[in-house]
């Protein structure tokens, strides 16, 4: 018995029709290597779609795609996650289900998972991801946990949420349950939603994987990742972390700190010409304070026109200021040092109830935290927005704190 297990592919998630197409790619690709593996059958622990009602073509491709798992005696379970389950529970998925294409393990009914059961005997159930962490609400709910650990056979729990022992630096604000909230004794923990690789053993419980995305999401997920992938399971539980591999990513990333836009234009241009850029995916992150002009005034898109030999090239000017728009005076100093005089210089101004200087000076580190984040390539701005409000409203903790 071999099982593959996918998550978070968010297909027809990029805006970019050439970035959407190679997320597409990237899709298929994993379906064939699941059939040249000879899988025994498919895991996708939740969003297969980047919403819950994506284009009918973009369906239309994904359905071709698993009907080849289906010409081969492949089945595939699947949940919904966050991204492709709607308010009112109903999804595309459904309509998958229906096709005879997958088959959605998630079966809640008064407060009790039950079991799907594989051909190969294998018993999997799970719990789908919703938006901000509702989740939580549905774990809580569940009544016969102990029921599901007492199962004898191999089991598989689907999962899409970030559990709190697994919380990468810098996730503090992010929405996570602890591992208590599963049902002890399952072979395998099939984890999504956190777009990291992880496989570790915990006691009680069996592997804890997340696949991280089949596919980066965003230009960070570019940049750091360059690819994304999946795991293949053998019958003794070896995890392989396959990795799909659809077009080469070149990541620059330049300072034209004190530069006159002219010579940082040529500056980006020579860098460019450094690099062997045929047929690749660039990012370009750009950062840097200009002497003068604006950040407007660097020509990118005669730059980026300029670029034929590449496949695509992402632009980030988020950290390119000037001169003209800085007229705070500091001492000086690095960065956190600043910061901190600043944000010291100012406390006691706010009216807080119940909150010392210190507390006060941890929640404006927050709040600046929260708002240096960036909109995420391909995500709109509604989901930027609700994003952003949700993390500053988390930092402020209004209902205690405001005054």
């Amino acid at each position: 018995m071999k099982f593959a297990h996918l998550s978070d592919c968010h297909i027809g998630g990029w805006r970019e029709p050439e970035l959407k197409e190679l997320n597409m790619q990237a899709f298929k690709r994993s379906i064939d290597i699941c059939v040249e593996k000879n899988v025994g059958f498919v895991i996708i622990s939740g969003d297969l779609f980047n919403t819950s009602l994506p284009q009918i073509d973009t369906v239309s491709e994904a359905a071709h795609a698993l009907n080849k798992l289906k010409e081969n005696d492949i089945d595939v379970y699947i949940i919904p996650g966050s991204h492709d389950f709607s308010p009112s529970g109903k999804t595309m998925l459904d309509v998958l289900e229906k096709a005879g294409l997958c088959h959605n393990v998630y079966k809640f009914k008064d407060g009790k998972l039950e079991f799907t059961v594989d051909k190969t005997g294998t018993k999997l159930t799970g719990m789908p991801g919703y938006r901000g962490g509702l989740e939580k609400y549905q774990y809580h709910e569940l009544k016969n946990k102990e029921e599901l650990a007492n199962e004898k056979g191999f089991k598989i729990f689907l999962f899409h949420t970030l559990l709190s022992e697994f919380k990468p630096s810098g996730w503090e604000m992010v929405d996570s349950e602890p591992i208590a909230r599963l049902p002890m004794n399952f072979n395998y923990y099939a984890g999504g939603h956190p777009h990291f690789v992880m496989k570790t053993k915990k006691e009680g419980y069996g592997w804890m994987t997340y696949p991280g995305a089949l596919f980066p999401n965003n230009f960070k997920e570019l940049e750091e990742c360059k690819n994304g992938g999946f795991f293949i399971v053998d019958d003794k539980l070896n995890i392989e972390y396959i990795k799909v591999n659809v077009k080469d990513v070149e990541s620059l990333e330049i300072d034209v700190n004190n530069m006159h836009p002219i010579n940082a234009q040529q500056k980006i241009i020579d860098e460019l010409n450094k690099r062997d850029l045929n047929d690749k995916i660039v990012t370009l992150r750009i950062h840097g304070t200009l002497a003068s002009g604006k950040p407007s005034d660097i020509k990118f898109n005669d730059i980026i026109e300029n670029l034929t030999q590449a496949y695509f090239v992402l632009k980030n000017t988020s950290k390119l200021t000037t001169k003209e728009l800085e007229e705070v005076k500091v001492e000086d100093g690095n960065i956190d040092n600043i910061e901190e005089k600043l944000i010291e210089s100012h406390l006691g101004q706010i009216k807080f109830e119940k909150l010392t200087k210190d507390e006060e000076k941890k929640l404006t580190e927050n709040l600046m935290k929260s708002f240096d984040d960036e909109k995420h390539e391909g995500e709109t701005n509604t989901d930027f927005e609700n994003r952003l409000v949700e993390s500053i409203t988390k930092v402020m903790d209004m209902k205690k704190h405001w005054k």
